[in-house]
């Protein structure tokens, strides 16, 4: 018995696009396109009758852009977690501002609209397993251009009790799982952590998974931001 396709939901203000999307995706056995969107608003009310696995989101669109769907479609809408869609972002412009937004609000990495069909599949596999659509050193990137956005760790008021609130969240964590986090967040692979800590790569996979699982994370792009929010990984110089 073979596993189910995986199901896909389309959302782009472009019609050419999607026909394009949707002729490469529609020829693999294991994706099925289950519907499509040209604006957010739409894409909300079918996403929650199709009930893709997960979904291609444009960023630019009217009505509702692609920033506000995913917080909305993952949080606002209580959809996040396992039981939820994973959003794969498509954008134009590598670093586009609207991106690290996206990925604050629950998608679990991003692509180049002018990637390649390889490149395509590759990706929407890596999101649907749970893994984030990026290189680690991409994802870290992304975020120290938005990282003046975090707050400082010793700045006052509303700032500083966010960061502790922040802080918190690590609790759960063992001494070990914190140094698997950090490393995470310092753009490692599993390979890298592996020997910088002295651990089998599986050993590695395992404490990923608990800490995903203990913080509620969807993938290793939240374990990124996450390991920033809270200090664990300090600002560049």
């Amino acid at each position: 018995m073979t596993d189910a396709p995986t199901r896909l939901f389309l959302v782009d203000d472009q019609e050419l696009v999607r026909a394009g999307f949707r002729m490469v995706l529609d020829a693999q056995d294991d994706m099925t396109v289950v519907g499509e969107a040209g604006d957010g608003q739409t894409a909300l009310e079918a996403i929650a009758q199709t009930r893709p696995d997960v979904v291609l989101m444009d960023i630019r669109m009217p009505r509702m852009d692609g920033v506000e769907t995913t917080r909305r479609l993952l949080g606002e809408d209580g959809r996040g977690g396992a039981a939820g869609p994973k959003v794969l972002v498509l954008t134009t412009f590598d670093l586009d501002e609207y991106v690290y937004a996206a990925l604050k609000a629950g998608a679990s990495g991003f692509l180049l609209k002018d990637a390649g069909p390889a490149e395509l599949l590759s990706a929407i596999r890596a999101v649907h397993a749970g893994d984030a659509a990026m290189a680690p050193s991409t994802t870290r990137r992304l975020l120290e251009r938005f990282v003046p956005e975090l707050p400082e760790a010793g700045s006052e008021g509303a700032a500083a009790r966010d960061r502790r609130v922040a802080a918190a969240r690590l609790e759960p964590l063992t001494e070990r799982e914190r140094e698997v986090l950090e490393a995470v967040g310092r753009g490692l692979t599993n390979t890298e952590i592996a020997a910088e800590l002295f651990l089998a790569e599986a050993t590695v996979k395992t404490h990923i998974g608990r800490v995903l699982a203990k913080l509620g994370l969807r993938d290793r792009v939240q374990m990124v931001i996450t390991a920033y929010q809270t200090g664990l990984v300090g600002r560049p110089e």
